[in-house]
């Protein structure tokens, strides 16, 4: 079989235009693309700025970043930034992106990319006609292994697509006053966990024809767990899990009429893959190390092209899976504050 399976790699990182980065927030994620971007792109990080001046200062001097700013103001104000990552809360991202694209920057913004889809929809226009590059930072959609997959998916590797399985569970709900469990942070599993298999149907199947969603809420009304059913046509469906109550193994299935592609967990992330048509199986091991140097590479393409959008990652994609989303949270009961 590996004679007859042809794999499609994923563009390198390093032959990227250079590209220098803003980050718009001093979390988690932030520390993950501080760390990747730089190592194993041609990208730099060069400022990063919060509302608390102490810890962008301590973010800057962690990750030798030349420049800390003590407000989002001022790191929009940087002329020597062309791209701003915005990694705060979800409840934040519409307006943080909203800024960002108003002071003339390109724009990568951590999934989920807003609240909701009209909230991205408002960024979208406004990035327009601000004529700047805007991106959803799902950085799984420009990995190794699911550039491979995409490609097998479409030429018709392992048939017709008949079921998609995916699921993506992490233990979050500890801190009853964490940004997961808090509505006004838009807690909950689905925009923090459940966008991973959703957008991952979506990329290799498309908008769905029909959702179908059954969960369970956090005593804050937000929700703890959810599993979705996406119909694709008469004969294509994929089941969508997600948990902040427990690990799952966060694996991932493609089965066709000819094949099946089983995804090593965590399946978005970097993983290893296994095709299977009959009798015949390999194991396929990308080899690299990071991740978010992918999606980063992606933006600095597209704006060395001028291009607004992203091509995998488009503003039709990213409105989409929001309104899959919303359908699901509007099943499931899930309103946050101000909508």
């Amino acid at each position: 079989m590996t004679s007859t399976l042809e794999l499609t790699s994923a563009p390198d990182p390093l032959d990227a235009p250079p590209l220098r980065w803003g980050i718009l927030g001093a979390g988690g994620i932030a520390r993950t693309f501080a760390r990747q971007v730089p190592a194993h792109s041609s990208g730099r990080v060069v400022a990063v700025g919060s509302r608390d001046g102490a810890r962008a200062a301590a973010f800057a001097e962690e990750h030798g970043i030349d420049r800390s700013h003590g407000g989002y103001d001022a790191l929009l104000a940087d002329e020597d930034v062309d791209a701003v990552y915005v990694a705060t809360p979800h409840s934040e991202h519409r307006d943080h992106a909203l800024l960002a694209v108003e002071a003339g920057k390109h724009v990568l913004v951590e999934k989920a990319f807003t609240r909701s889809a009209a909230e991205a929809r408002e960024v979208f226009a406004a990035a327009e006609g601000r004529g700047v590059f805007v991106m959803e930072a799902m950085w799984t959609r420009f990995l190794p292994h699911v550039v491979a997959i995409r490609e097998l998916v479409r030429s018709g590797a392992i048939g017709e697509v008949v079921a998609l399985h995916a699921d993506h569970g992490q233990r979050l709900d500890q801190d009853p006053a964490g940004r997961l469990l808090n509505p006004a942070l838009a807690g909950g599993a689905l925009l923090d966990l459940g966008v991973y298999p959703v957008s991952f149907a979506h990329d290799l199947l498309g908008t769905p024809d029909a959702v179908v969603a059954a969960g369970s809420l956090t005593e804050t009304g937000v929700d703890g767990q959810e599993t979705v059913l996406l119909q694709f046509g008469a004969t294509t469906q994929a089941v969508c899990s997600s948990t902040l109550w427990v690990r799952t193994p966060g694996r991932a299935a493609i089965s066709g009429t000819e094949g099946v592609i089983e995804i090593e967990g965590p399946f978005y992330g970097p993983t290893t893959f296994t095709v299977t048509r009959g009798d015949e199986q390999v194991t396929v091991r990308p080899r690299h190390e990071g991740g978010f140097q992918y999606e980063a590479a992606e933006v600095a393409r597209c704006v060395a092209d001028g291009r607004a959008q992203s091509g995998t990652m488009s503003w039709d994609d990213t409105v989409a899976v929001m309104e899959t989303m919303d359908e699901v949270r509007r099943q499931l009961g899930v309103v946050y504050p101000g909508e």
